[in-house]
């Protein structure tokens, strides 16, 4: 796990709580903590952030030249057509964006995104040359076992089909967990991503990040210990502060 594995990645999506100004000045404080700190520069801590898309291009500026990576939230399966609203993976790419968020439950759940979109989506990501951030959980809080089974049928449903799969970040998100006050229990994660993880292996993506979201904050990472490859942070992120403390964590933990 964690432990073994380099680097330990972490994201961060702002969703749509923050604006383009207030996205820019975040992405700004962050570049001043990841550029100075010695585990980001090493390439040990690996650092990926997904504003919302009109802040893209703005933060995607700021952050030229630092060690920190862009992605979207989203993307359309089909590159160019009569599509509107599609956001195509090969401007998302041209923009310089290198990774792009798939499945995330908010996406299944509000847009009623289904295995079939989701399968076209990550497609589109690997055609593209995009890094997917692949989200897989379950929707009740159940036993780490079943849930497991659920998050890898999720995965191999995404992967059918795909070819040129070079890097790989698997999010594992329980619905369950997303939005509350603590995170999912630390050995039902742990239990799940390893899971997760031996899955992975044998697939023969021994580089990908199996990550943890829902409700991820300051202090997680130390609790499960090697037992992730990183976190995948949401509203608790949005102060630098935190994030950079997160970083520490990460950084600690080699």
């Amino acid at each position: 796990m964690a432990d073994h594995r380099t680097p330990i990645t972490l994201g961060a999506s702002l969703k749509l709580y923050l604006d383009v100004d207030a996205s820019v000045e975040w992405a700004a404080a962050l570049r001043e903590t990841a550029q100075e700190h010695p585990s980001v520069i090493s390439g040990d801590v690996r650092l990926f952030v997904l504003p919302s898309f009109p802040a893209l291009s703005a933060v995607i500026d700021v952050l030229a030249g630092s060690p920190i990576a862009v992605g979207a939230q989203d993307l359309f399966w089909e590159d160019r057509g009569a599509y509107t609203g599609g956001v195509s993976g090969a401007d998302l790419a041209r923009l310089g964006c290198t990774y792009v968020e798939v499945g995330h439950v908010e996406r299944r759940r509000v847009f009623n995104e289904d295995e079939l979109t989701i399968r076209l989506k990550f497609a589109a990501a690997l055609r593209n040359g995009l890094t997917p951030v692949l989200c897989v959980g379950e929707t009740a809080q159940i036993d780490a076992e079943t849930a497991a089974e659920l998050c890898i049928a999720q995965l191999d449903s995404a992967m059918s089909n795909s070819t040129g799969l070079r890097d790989l970040v698997v999010a594992y998100e329980p619905e369950w967990a997303i939005g509350q006050a603590e995170p999912a229990p630390s050995a039902h994660v742990v239990a799940v991503i390893e899971k997760l993880r031996q899955h992975v292996d044998g697939l023969g993506l021994a580089d990908a990040a199996v990550i943890y979201g829902g409700s991820a904050k300051p202090g997680l990472l130390r609790t499960l210990g090697g037992g992730v490859d990183g976190l995948f942070l949401g509203r608790f992120a949005h102060d630098p502060a935190a994030f950079a403390s997160i970083i520490d964590e990460a950084a600690g933990l080699r």
